[in-house]
């Protein structure tokens, strides 16, 4: 086992009532091809046998690692905690549903050093429960071929959404965690991981690995599956990294937020509202209430790839009724 200056990263793993996973997952980190590694494991009052299974593979590990037991406080709660007792130079972060590669920690480390980075990013494929991949392979196109990129140019394709992104997909270097202050909103339940990500981001560059080494399990039954129209709370979330943003005198990315990320951001909620058939008086009641229309209104083409979602928000806001109607007849084939 390794000692405690010899700790370079930290895994922070929060878990509750995780028993069908939990295995595939410690499982994929334990048995890393890289060495100066802990794992913190939070078990956020768990009533299966998640902690039972936890404690068996760990103890039986020769990986470093910490168990913390604590009443169900929710994920931010976990990994908060965990936050306070890692003790590597970086960060990752590994939900028990999901899974990583075995080169996943040597793979965002090496890149890190070997760029000269603050942080750094790899591909994340979405598999179903089974493992069958639910991803093309192709989404990262607009991030081929490169090894590193500033903190702005980064951030833009994540604001304008042009790759798939999960907050989990970054190893974090801790000092600038600890400087900066930023830890995971206690408050939410949707979105706090974007938040936490978007707030660090900015104090550092990226290194971006050039492979798939996170698997995100989509499940039906997860927390964010079952939200629903508390999914736009999510604009509080990102307005206030605007107003974080407009502090440290980024504008452009401040921007971005309000006329970019902040209306699709509406927009997909809305639709995926739309699929569940959330009742629709009900729903326009909520966003007038949010003043979601007048958000949306604010959306800016930054380039023709836009036209088509351009057009959409229009056509709602044209008359939300009529749209409504013809997305439930075609769903969504045109619209």
């Amino acid at each position: 086992m390794i000692s405690l200056e010899d700790i370079e990263v930290s895994v922070i793993v929060p878990s509750y009532n995780n028993e069908n996973s939990i295995e595939r997952c410690l499982s994929s980190i334990i048995d890393q091809n890289f060495s100066s590694f802990e794992i913190i494991f939070i078990n956020d009052g768990s009533t299966d046998n998640t902690l039972k299974i936890a404690n068996k593979l760990l103890t039986f590990s020769k990986i470093k690692h910490e168990i913390i037991n604590q009443k169900n406080l929710g994920v931010s709660s976990a990994r908060n905690n965990g936050l306070k007792i890692a003790k590597g130079k970086y960060i990752c972060f590994v939900d028990a549903d999901d899974y990583i590669s075995e080169n996943h920690l040597k793979k965002l480390h090496d890149s890190i050093i070997h760029t000269n980075s603050d942080f750094s990013f790899t591909k994340m494929m979405k598999v179903d429960e089974k493992g069958n991949y639910l991803m093309k392979g192709n989404e990262y196109k607009n991030i081929l071929g490169i090894s590193q990129m500033s903190s702005c140019e980064f951030l833009k394709l994540e604001l304008l959404m042009k790759i798939p992104f999960s907050f989990s997909q970054i190893m974090y270097n801790h000092e600038i965690l600890k400087n900066n202050e930023i830890i995971f909103n206690e408050n939410e339940v949707y979105g706090e991981d974007t938040e936490f990500f978007l707030k660090a981001s900015v104090h550092g560059n990226f290194a971006l690995v050039d492979e798939f080494s996170y698997f995100y399990t989509q499940s039906t039954t997860s927390t964010t599956s079952n939200l629903s129209i508390e999914r736009f709370n999510f604009v509080n979330i990102l307005e206030k990294v605007s107003d974080y943003y407009s502090l440290l005198n980024l504008e452009e990315l401040s921007n971005l937020i309000i006329t970019s990320r902040i209306p699709k951001s509406i927009f997909g909620n809305l639709m995926y509202l739309f699929f569940i058939n959330y009742p629709y008086d009900d729903l326009i009641r909520y966003m007038n209430k949010l003043n979601l229309f007048s958000k949306l209104s604010k959306f800016k083409m930054e380039s023709l790839n836009d036209f088509k979602f351009y057009i959409k928000i229009k056509f709602f806001l044209l008359s939300p009724k009529i749209y409504h109607t013809c997305w439930k007849k075609f769903k969504n084939s045109i619209f």
